[in-house]
């Protein structure tokens, strides 16, 4: 067996956040755990107590407390805290002093640091401004925003209302932003005037204006300045941050007034997009998203009130959620807002120096690509401060943990964590009191009953297997939007275990408890760690006239996931680089950077279902040098043989680049 790359020290043993939940939990049960699995197993087989104990440890402010922790064992259909009252954004704006709460940091050297005092005082103008403009309580307020305290302001300032937030970054072209915003019928969208990536500067109004003409449900629209020293000027029917906050005499209040609500009223919505149609929208509650990330924060990650965190994310990723729910323990977020291959990819390491970042959060991608380009962070910055990385997004592998270790800092936890926009939190993820072994995730979250199941249902240990929860836990989706009977929802995650929730991942559990992620088990893509339905590609190309049809699946190329585009040509059309261009050109005006694929190869048809919808997955297993099982079931698998040397094609040239 393979050395761990890193051990818990003395400190860890004895004052981590878990040591001391482990010892509060054994005084509590009277029981002796003799290692993490028990605690674990503890957690799981008696869930109503362990989410009791640890409401009470992380100190959560009930203002009506519940009549039961747990209700019906099952899923879907459980329900948590029953009868409690709180409010999420109450427990992030407890402290109001001026200790340094958030550090906004832009790509063009912007630098804004924002008190907790101060951004108490944002959040109540804010939300005394969003009621003036007739936001109330279950109304849905839409953000198309950088990463910065004003997109945080928004965001809680709702909470404190009980309004329902949804995001996504200006990245986004006005269509893919449509279908995300849209569906939820925003009455607000609040919306930078500008962005910069790469170098370069965006002016995003002629996108928000497109996209507010596209939402038959909007009654107000609120420009945010990239850079509050030079303000864009905005239509005059909409208004600006500045009036939002101070309102048309220059006066608003500065206190906060925190509505209480059910445990599960719903907090925000995320996407996490379908093979086939709109994104569906993710309905979180507010209890559950609190509880389940204060635990991974401060169990699992360690995070203290004196450390300076930072994820690298824009707002339209879940692990900006995840970040911001941090402020919960007293500690100062990093909001960056840019490349983080501008000018260089050190530039964000150089940042964790100079911030004194101690805990430090990147995808899996930026990892791979710093090895690729040979650079030596540990070497061109002083990296000693950072004591947890953490890395999520797509599987790490082994030898990315390795050159973590020797490239970056040797006693530093590198925490690899994996869920997803579907539970706004992890499955598995990091542990103080666990070995680091390379390529594996240290352990299951606490109160998450994780298992590889295989296609029969059963648990398999040291095999590839399905990633599964048996058990309720509380940052379950409340539902999908527009599904009022759940039809779509148990369809998605408990059509092919009953009763028990599938989450579309690979998963390979260890003996001693470790997991190793082996990517998606479904169609969805997922480039650089950031999920993408197939459909967000396939609309954009009926602009394009010499396409007929396409297909998208992954394929591994040089330790990323890059997208593969299979195109049908229209009679007399012929696939070169300029038609290339046009397709990439069409999908990232329509869609975002990230949608656009790598390799685009044209096929003489698509492999079909008899009912005719694609079957994405045949691509999949093609690429992946898999054999196809049951060709019978397509309506077309005459069209197998041009699929397969294309794909024979693609690998030969990945193997040669």
């Amino acid at each position: 067996m393979e050395r761990p790359l890193w051990r818990p020290g003395p400190a860890e043993r004895a004052d981590s956040a878990m040591a001391r939940f482990w010892r509060r939990a054994e005084a509590h049960t009277g029981k002796r755990f003799a290692d993490y699995a028990a605690l674990h197993r503890w957690s799981v087989d008696h869930a109503a107590d362990f989410w009791g104990l640890y409401a009470r440890v992380a100190g959560l402010r009930f203002s009506q407390a519940p009549v039961e922790v747990q209700g019906p064992n099952r899923m879907p259909g459980a329900e948590w805290f029953r009868g409690a009252r709180l409010n999420y954004a109450e427990h992030l704006l407890r402290r109001r002093d001026d200790k340094v709460a958030l550090i906004a940091c832009t790509e063009s050297g912007l630098t804004r640091r924002i008190t907790y005092a101060h951004l108490h005082r944002g959040v109540g103008r804010c939300a005394d401004g969003l009621r003036r403009l007739g936001v109330e309580p279950g109304d849905r307020v839409a953000g198309y925003l950088v990463n910065g305290p004003e997109t945080v302001m928004a965001f809680l300032a709702c909470a404190s209302i009980g309004a329902v937030w949804s995001a996504c970054s200006p990245d986004f072209g006005a269509d893919a932003a449509r279908d995300r915003l849209g569906q939820i019928e925003p009455r607000v969208l609040i919306a930078s005037d500008r962005c910069v990536y790469n170098g370069r500067t965006f002016d995003c109004l002629d996108t928000v204006r497109r996209l507010a003409g596209a939402i038959p449900s909007l009654r107000h629209v609120v420009i945010v300045p990239y850079d509050p020293d030079t303000p864009a000027d905005p239509p005059a029917e909409w208004t600006t941050w500045r009036r939002l906050l101070h309102g048309a005499a220059g006066t608003a209040g500065a206190d906060v007034s925190f509505a209480q609500l059910p445990f599960d009223h719903p907090l925000y919505v995320l996407y996490s997009s379908g093979t086939t149609g709109a994104p569906k929208g993710l309905v979180h509650g507010a209890g559950g998203s609190l509880i389940q990330h204060r635990k991974e924060h401060q169990l699992h990650t360690d995070i203290r009130e004196d450390d300076t965190l930072v994820y690298f994310t824009t707002c339209g990723w879940m692990m900006w959620n995840w970040l911001v729910s941090a402020l919960a323990e007293g500690c100062t977020l990093v909001l960056y807002d840019g490349s983080l291959a501008w000018p260089d990819l050190g530039a964000a390491w150089r940042l964790a120096d100079e911030l004194g970042v101690t805990v430090m959060g990147v995808s899996a991608a930026f990892l791979e690509a710093c090895i690729g380009a040979g650079i030596h962070p540990g070497g061109a910055a002083d990296l000693s401060r950072v004591r947890v990385l953490l890395s999520t997004g797509s599987p790490l592998a082994p030898e990315a943990f390795r050159w973590v270790y020797r490239r970056v800092h040797a006693n530093l936890r590198l925490s690899s964590i994996s869920g997803g926009t579907d539970i706004v939190s992890c499955f598995v993820l990091g542990n103080p009191l666990l070995p680091v072994y390379a390529g594996e995730i240290q352990c299951a979250g606490l109160g998450m009953d994780v298992a590889a199941f295989d296609e029969r249902g059963n648990a398999v240990v040291g095999r590839r297997g399905e990633l599964v929860c048996r058990r309720p836990f509380p940052s379950m989706p409340v539902g999908l939007w527009n599904d009022p009977d759940g039809s779509r929802y148990r369809e998605t995650y408990f059509a092919s275990y009953p009763g028990v929730w599938r989450h579309g991942d690979f998963i390979q559990t260890t003996p001693h408890g470790g997991v190793v992620m082996l990517g998606r088990s479904d169609a969805t893509l997922n480039p650089g760690g950031v999920r993408i339905g197939t459909a967000e590609i396939y609309r954009p190309l009926a602009s394009v006239r010499a396409v007929a049809e396409g297909l998208a699946a992954t394929v591994r190329s040089h330790g990323r996931d890059a997208i593969v585009l299979f195109v049908v040509l229209r009679p007399g059309a012929a696939l070169d680089d300029a038609l290339r261009g046009d397709i990439r050109r069409a999908i990232r005006a329509a869609a975002s950077p990230r949608h656009v694929p790598k390799f685009v190869l044209a096929v003489d048809d698509l492999p079909r279902t008899r009912n005719g919808k694609l079957a994405e997955l045949v691509a999949v297993r093609m690429l992946r040098g898999e054999p196809v099982a049951n060709r019978a079931s397509l309506a077309n698998p005459q069209c197998l043989e041009g699929l397969e040397r294309a794909c024979q094609t693609l690998q030969a040239e990945i193997a040669n680049a």
